[in-house]
């Protein structure tokens, strides 16, 4: 048994898995074993190779790898694809296995007659000729099918865990689940024996697939409660976004920037915050993307390296409709200036998509980045999927200390709310509201700051314009009312308000 005085000390190691170190708070507590629970499918054979993998790469530190289902070669050529060369680092003495794998011509063994004291003895031989710190072991539910009744299981639980421990190695031990929110563990035991628990789950919502991991238990250690997302990329692994691990630490600042548009910038107090995060939210056709190519042009005109995610148009359809405007994406990619990345929404999961925007902006490093359109993005993602991206992705530009433009779209034509301004508008620094207006029977556009953090700005319902130029910002809207809620009432002008304004100018 563990002393008072060693829990007091317990330290963390780390895992080196991305994102996973910070809702551990700091990685997997030193000399005890976890369980990684999951159905089949979740990842955990990747988390067990993983954990290895990243503690040979970054901490070089020494693993063992004890397999109960597939044979060594089967691990070796998977895991090929994450960038992790086993073979290699087998021959450097790095990474051995110990292999418990059933053979194909393997009798099958008689209930009862199975003893682990060879396969610990073995563990251990392993241990000692590498020099490990790490160990995986990959899986028990096929080594506690050879069981006879759950009491001996659990005795030979308590005693791999014993010895592993008594050894002063850090391990994983993988375990299946039947349902992805049903019991922790298929044989209803594995959780009480280990010390730590942690739970993946690729769990099917609104026919989408969502890839999710828990860390159930962390006994005697702090760490991040709930499900965070995470994704399963080629050359990495395990990415895990730690949404709720987010920090408000980020600093302010007064300086201020163009929008592009002269008047927008007088509406809003003199343009908006270096660090500011904006939502321009319109109905189709109202000018959104007019307005992320003025954002962008300006921020070129001043020097700054910008970065647009489109998501709705291919880059032939972007660039014909900036030069249309008399803005020239071509010639402001060759120049550096620029960085136009379009995906469909659909050619990947919305976890995929924030990891590769992450990455983007950290290799670019923009000073302004616009996203066209979040809206596009809702179409493949929960809406809890949804609402954990917007939040993951604000959090992420915040902290770099650029300005972010993002678009969104209103499911009618003439207002309305979308489903990502409500995700949105409580983070946002900025919202630039943009409506039909009808007058008369013909359609008009309106412009309306509705919010500016931390500074005055005009609170007017401004018509403008789009032609070969551009966006056109003229006079405010007079006498007519609801134009928000998307029904809009002309209000006639009585000759004595008429009168007032000739004289108001005099």
């Amino acid at each position: 048994m563990e002393r008072i005085s060693d829990l007091k000390s317990l330290v963390k190691l780390p895992t080196g898995l991305s994102g996973f170190d910070l809702i551990a708070e700091g990685g997997l507590p030193k000399g005890r074993t976890a369980l990684v629970s999951g159905t089949s499918g979740s990842a955990k054979t990747v988390f067990a190779s993983q954990f290895l993998a990243e503690g040979i790469m970054k901490a070089d530190e020494h693993g063992v790898f004890i397999t109960f289902e597939e044979p060594p070669n089967d691990i070796r050529k998977n895991m090929r694809g994450f960038g992790w060369d086993i073979h290699q680092w087998e021959t450097e003495g790095k990474w051995v296995f110990v292999d418990a794998s059933p053979s194909v011509d393997q009798e099958t063994i008689i209930i009862g007659d199975y003893d682990l004291g060879a396969l610990l003895v073995r563990i251990e031989y392993a241990v000692k000729l590498v020099g490990a710190k790490r160990v995986s072991m990959d899986s028990l539910g096929s080594l506690l099918s050879q069981l006879p009744d759950t009491p001996t299981m659990r005795h030979e639980l308590l005693r791999i865990s014993s010895a592993l421990k008594k050894m002063g190695v850090t391990s994983v031990m993988t375990g299946e689940r039947i349902e992805e929110y049903g019991g922790i563990s298929r044989y209803g035991l594995e959780e009480f024996v280990a010390d730590n628990v942690i739970i993946l789950r690729n769990s099917l919502e609104e026919e989408k697939r969502r890839r999710t991991i828990e860390i159930l238990k962390f006994r005697g250690t702090p760490h991040q409660k709930g499900e965070f997302p995470f994704a399963i990329i080629p050359g990495r692994g395990i990415v895990v976004i730690p949404l709720s691990a987010i920090e408000l630490k980020q600093r302010s600042s007064n300086f201020r920037v163009t929008s592009g548009i002269e008047e927008l910038d007088q509406m809003c107090g003199g343009g908006f915050f270096r660090d500011s995060i904006l939502l321009v939210s319109g109905a189709t056709g109202t000018g959104k993307t007019l307005m992320v190519t003025h954002f962008l042009q300006g921020g070129c005109a001043n020097q700054e390296r910008c970065l647009i995610f489109a998501f709705e148009e291919s880059r032939e359809q972007l660039f014909r409709n900036a030069i249309g405007w008399g803005v020239d994406f071509e010639k402001l990619e060759s120049e550096g200036l620029l960085k136009v990345v379009c995906k469909y929404p659909e050619v990947t999961s919305l976890e995929n998509h924030m990891i590769d925007m992450r990455a983007a902006i950290e290799e670019f490093k923009p000073k302004r980045i616009a996203v066209d359109s979040l809206s596009a993005l809702e179409r493949v993602s929960t809406k809890k999927g949804f609402r954990e991206f917007v939040i993951g992705l604000t959090s992420f530009i915040k902290h770099q200390e650029v300005i972010g433009l993002f678009t969104s779209t209103t499911p009618s034509l003439m207002g309305g709310v979308s489903v990502t301004e409500a995700h949105i508008s409580t983070i946002t620094d900025s919202i630039i509201l943009l409506r039909y207006v009808e007058i008369f029977g013909e359609m008009r556009r309106g412009l309306t700051v509705l919010k500016m953090r931390g500074s005055t700005h005009n609170k007017e319902i401004r018509e403008f314009l789009i032609d070969q130029g551009g966006m056109h910002i003229s006079k405010p809207f007079r006498n007519v009312t609801g134009i928000l809620s998307g029904r809009p009432i002309y209000t006639e002008v009585s000759d004595l308000e008429q009168i007032g304004e000739i004289f108001k100018d005099m």
